[in-house]
C-alpha cells in the first residue's frame, strides 16, 4: 500500500486526489514579497476585464426569443462579440501572469473532430484552453449559471448545462451532446473535460462517456504545466481554490502548454461501446503524457476505484487506526466535524461504544444526531447538528477495522441489520445498503456480487459469505477494505487489538471479552 501526502491508496497508482503544494524557504519568502505587490494588481485587473465582458456576454442572447436562443448564434451576434469576448478572455489570464501559451500540433476543424477532450483537468485555471480553441462551447453545471459573470459568459458560450442532482436534466444534457456533436457542423466545435474533476495530473482517471456517447470522431488535447512551482492545482483535498489563486499570481510569469494529438476515429465497436471508446483514448492520452491510466473516479465527493461493481474508497479504512477513522467520519459525516476531530478513543471505549451501537441498532433505532452519537460515545462533548448518521454505516466501518469482531461474526449481524423482514435473504437494495455499509462508501452497481451470490434469485448469508471468502476478486475487497492487520489493530491511544478477542453466540448478538 502506498501513501502519498499523508493519504492512503490501496492500488498501485499515485493518489491523483491530492495536492499539497511544496514549497523551500526562499520559494516561500519570494513568493510573499512579489504577491503582495502582484497579487492585488493582477486581481483587480482580472476583475475589470470579468466585468467589462459581463454586459457584452448578456448582449449576445438579449431580445431572442427561447426558439432562437435553441439554435447556434450568427450574424453580428456572432462576428462582432465572439472576437471581444475572446479578447477579453485572453486579457483575464494574461492579467493573472500566463503571459503566453505555447501550442504543440494542429487543432483539428470542426468537420474533423466535431468535439476537443482535454486532460489532465488540473483546476478552473484550465479554461484558458478555450483561448487557442476560439471558446468552443462547453458542457457546465447549471448551478454556475447563477455566479456572476460566470453565468453570463456561459450563456453567450451556449453550453450545455446538466444538473448532477437531476437525472432529467442529464437526460436532457445527453441528449443535446448527441444532437450537437451528430450536426455536421451546424453546432460549433465543443470542449470537453472528460475526467469530470480535477485532479493533480499524476496519473488519468476514468474517462466518464459523454463525449463519446455520439460516436464521432475526436481530438485530444493534452495539458502541461512546465513550472518550477506546481501551483495550478486545485484537488480534493491539500491546496485551496484561494491558495491557488494567491500563488500563482505571485509568480512572474506561468506557463502552459497545449498539444493538440491526432484526431482518434473509433472503430465499429468503439461506437457501439462509449465506454471502451472512452477507455481507450483515456489510455492513448495517459501514454502520451507519460502517467498511469486509472479506474478512479469521484463519486458523491468521494475518491474511488472499481472493482467487481464496487465502489472502493481510496483511502482504506481497514488500513488506518481508529483515530484516522475519526479523520474519514469527518470526511463521510460533515455534521460531526466538531464531535469527532477532537477525541482519540482508547480500546475499552471503542468496545463499549460498538456494544452501544449494536444494541440500539437491533432495536430498531438506527438513526442518530449528533447528540446521541456523542452520548453513544462515551464522550462529555455535546454539540450538536442538524443531520442525522445511521450508526449502522459507523458501527461496521469501525468494528471491521478495530479488530475486535472477526468478518464471518461482522457480516452475521450486518445480514441481520439489513434483512429488515427476516426472511434470511437480502433484495439487491438490501445488498447494496449492506455493502455500502461495510464499505463506507455508498454503493449503486451491486448487480455482479448479487448474481455471483444469489442462488435462483434468493441471497442467503451463507451465499454471500462464500462469495466474499472465496471469490478472487471479492476476496480483494475483503482482505483490502475489511481486514485490519493480521498482528492486531492499533488504537488511537496505541493499544495493540487482539483480532481473535470476541465470540459469536447462538442468536447472532456480537460478545466481546475484556481487553487486557
Amino acid at each position: 500500500m502506498g501513501s502519498h501526502n499523508g493519504l492512503s491508496c490501496t492500488h498501485e497508482y499515485p493518489h491523483p486526489f491530492v495536492h499539497e503544494l511544496k514549497m523551500t524557504r526562499f520559494q516561500r519568502t519570494k513568493g510573499i514579497i512579489l504577491g503582495s505587490i502582484l497579487f492585488p494588481l493582477r486581481i483587480a485587473m482580472a476583475s475589470l476585464f470579468f466585468l467589462i465582458s459581463w454586459p457584452l456576454a448578456r448582449l449576445r442572447l438579449a431580445g431572442l426569443s427561447e426558439e432562437e436562443c435553441s439554435r447556434p448564434v450568427t450574424g453580428w451576434r456572432r462576428w462582432l462579440l465572439h472576437p471581444i469576448i475572446w479578447l477579453l478572455s485572453r486579457a483575464v489570464f494574461f492579467s493573472m501572469g500566463f503571459l503566453w501559451v505555447r501550442v504543440k500540433g494542429r487543432r483539428a476543424d470542426l468537420k474533423e473532430a466535431p468535439v476537443l477532450v482535454v486532460a489532465p483537468h488540473s483546476s478552473f485555471l484550465d479554461m484558458l484552453v478555450l483561448c487557442p480553441t476560439q471558446l468552443a462551447t462547453v458542457v457546465s453545471r447549471s448551478e454556475n449559471t447563477k455566479l456572476p459573470v460566470i453565468g453570463a459568459l456561459l450563456e453567450f458560450n451556449q453550453s450545455v448545462l446538466v444538473s448532477r442532482k437531476d437525472p432529467e436534466s442529464r437526460k436532457k444534457a445527453v441528449a443535446q451532446l448527441n444532437e450537437r456533436l451528430t450536426s455536421q457542423g451546424y453546432w460549433p466545435q465543443m470542449l470537453m473535460f472528460p475526467e469530470g474533476t480535477t485532479t493533480n495530473g499524476r496519473a488519468l482517471i476514468k474517462f466518464k462517456p459523454g463525449a463519446f456517447l455520439a460516436g464521432v470522431p475526436v481530438q485530444p488535447v493534452l495539458l502541461r504545466y512546465p513550472n518550477e512551482l506546481d501551483c495550478v492545482r486545485w484537488t480534493y483535498k491539500g491546496t485551496t481554490w484561494l491558495e491557488v489563486l494567491w500563488h500563482t499570481a505571485s509568480q512572474l510569469y506561468t506557463n502552459m502548454t497545449i498539444e493538440f494529438l491526432p484526431v482518434y476515429s473509433p472503430s465499429l465497436e468503439e461506437k457501439k461501446d462509449p465506454n471502451l471508446y472512452a477507455d481507450n483514448v483515456q489510455k492513448l492520452m495517459a501514454r502520451a503524457l507519460g502517467v498511469p491510466a486509472t479506474d478512479y473516479v469521484m463519486e458523491g465527493r468521494i475518491p474511488v476505484h472499481k472493482l467487481g461493481g464496487l465502489s472502493l474508497p481510496l483511502d482504506s479504512p481497514a488500513r488506518e487506526t481508529l483515530s484516522a477513522v475519526a479523520q474519514k467520519w469527518l470526511h463521510l459525516l460533515p455534521p460531526f466535524l466538531m464531535v469527532l476531530s477532537s477525541f482519540s478513543l482508547g480500546a475499552a471505549e471503542v468496545e463499549a461504544a460498538l456494544r452501544r451501537m449494536i444494541d440500539r441498532c437491533q432495536s430498531g433505532s438506527v438513526k442518530a444526531c449528533a447528540e446521541d452519537l456523542v452520548s453513544i460515545l462515551g464522550l462529555t462533548d455535546k454539540r450538536a447538528a442538524d443531520e442525522n448518521v445511521d450508526l449502522r454505516h459507523i458501527y461496521f466501518s469501525v468494528a471491521a477495522l478495530s479488530g475486535f469482531v472477526s468478518f464471518k461474526s461482522l457480516l452475521h449481524t450486518a445480514f441481520t441489520c439489513f434483512d429488515k423482514e427476516g426472511h434470511g435473504s437480502l433484495s439487491a437494495g438490501d445488498l447494496s445498503n449492506l455493502m455500502g455499509a461495510l464499505l463506507g462508501v455508498p454503493q449503486h452497481k451491486v448487480e455482479e456480487l448479487y448474481a455471483e451470490a444469489s442462488n435462483y434469485g434468493c441471497l442467503t448469508e451463507e451465499h454471500l459469505l462464500r462469495v466474499l471468502t472465496s471469490h478472487p476478486t471479492y476476496q480483494r475487497v475483503l482482505n483490502e477494505y475489511l481486514h485490519p492487520d493480521e498482528t492486531g489493530s492499533l488504537l488511537a491511544n496505541g493499544e495493540a487489538v487482539n483480532n481473535n478477542s470476541n465470540t459469536h453466540n447462538s442468536n447472532g448478538s456480537l460478545q466481546y471479552k475484556k481487553l487486557q
